[in-house]
């Protein structure tokens, strides 16, 4: 949809702006507005359908978040996509560009003394952190293989190839190892922490398949950075 079929409701969004030529304030009118990044975050691994972004998004409204769709939508940043007569929503190629963005806050938000890991942690951020947070140099070093991570009702292909790491969202047809949590606040501590693999499997969090070595070694890849004023978590 371009920009001058927007809707009344998106022209409301589009007329919330700051009237300053600089294009960060500009991209604060595009998606500033409460949710709407979060809305395109849920959509940064593959198109969704309303009911799975919105079961990323628990805290948002139905109403909400079809006008968030919407003015995104004619913003050009995200698009609807049909296949065998169900609607998905998809970002843009323009709209994917938001990933680099988002990994750019992550990484600055969590060096925050305020920044609360504990909140509850939704599947796609899971997947997003993992791609913000690893060392690329080790992961490279520790070779390419294929693995998967189920969270709830939701699965990941993940493919590590020269220290690169890319999500899909569906099964992976021949995983090294397999990760299945009830939700993605249950592998934190192996992956952002320091308990070992083998004691969340041992106390049920963490249900593992396949090569344990190698999952412990993927684990291993990530860390948080570390918080302004020296602190660690």
């Amino acid at each position: 949809m371009k920009l001058e079929k927007i809707t009344k409701r998106s022209k409301t969004a589009m007329n919330r702006r700051y009237g300053d030529a600089c294009a960060a304030a500009h991209a604060l009118e595009l998606i500033g507005d409460r949710w709407a990044l979060l809305v395109a975050r849920e959509l940064m691994l593959g198109p969704r359908r309303f009911s799975g972004i919105r079961r990323g998004l628990p805290g948002i409204s139905a109403n909400v978040l079809t006008q968030r769709l919407e003015e995104l939508e004619a913003m050009a940043v995200v698009e609807r996509v049909e296949e065998d007569g169900v609607i998905r929503y998809a970002l843009t190629a323009w709209g994917q560009q938001l990933e680099e963005v988002t990994q750019a806050l992550g990484r600055w938000g969590a060096r925050s003394p305020a920044h609360d890991p504990t909140l509850p942690f939704g599947a796609s951020s899971l997947m997003l952190s993992l791609r913000t947070m690893m060392d690329s140099d080790a992961a490279r070093a520790g070779g390419d293989y294929e693995a998967a991570i189920i969270v709830g009702k939701d699965a990941f292909r993940l493919v590590m190839e020269d220290g690169a790491l890319r999500i899909t969202r569906g099964k992976a047809p021949a995983p090294a190892f397999t990760l299945t949590v009830a939700t993605a606040n249950a592998i934190l501590p192996s992956l952002y922490g320091s308990q070992p693999l083998a004691i969340s499997e041992k106390q049920g969090a963490i249900a593992v398949q396949g090569d344990r070595a190698l999952a412990q070694r993927f684990l291993n890849l990530f860390a948080l950075p570390e918080q302004i004023g020296g602190n660690n978590r």
